[in-house]
């Protein structure tokens, strides 16, 4: 590929994660990090902000970000290791379980990807060759 049709790949890309990020986050009230974060802790329950920060795979800055704002919010409580003073656990209150469970039943809307031809399999294979590029930039 000439590097001009690999720049108008990326740009698609962009533009259309910024479309589908803000749909998202109409849709569901959380940005798609936050929400992330959020259905992260319901699988995983209460864990350090240094494991969450590795399974989302964004920067410290950022974590701490989101973390501070969903706090402020009362959807994650934290806690510091009596152990460890530096080592901080993050969990859900009950409000970010109920608002988590809520999403799941009434974000029907977000099936519009799929209301346009764009079919299951076609997001599979979409999110394969998603994964083949991550992989090849590490």
């Amino acid at each position: 590929m000439e590097i001009r049709d690999i720049s108008k790949l990326i740009y698609k890309m962009k533009l259309v994660e910024q479309k589908i990020s803000r749909h998202f986050e109409n849709e569901v009230g959380f940005s798609l990090t936050r929400y992330e974060i959020l259905v992260t802790l319901v699988d995983k329950g209460e864990i350090s902000q240094t494991e969450l920060q590795e399974f989302i795979k964004i920067d410290q800055a950022a974590i701490t970000r989101h973390i501070k704002i969903l706090e402020e919010k009362n959807y994650i409580v934290r806690r510091r290791n009596p152990n460890n003073n530096r080592e901080i656990y993050v969990s859900l209150t009950e409000k970010s379980k109920e608002e988590i469970s809520g999403c799941s039943r009434n974000c029907s809307s977000l099936d519009i990807f799929f209301e346009t031809g764009f079919t299951k399999e076609d997001a599979e294979n979409l999110l394969l060759l998603l994964e083949k590029v991550d992989n090849n930039l590490k």
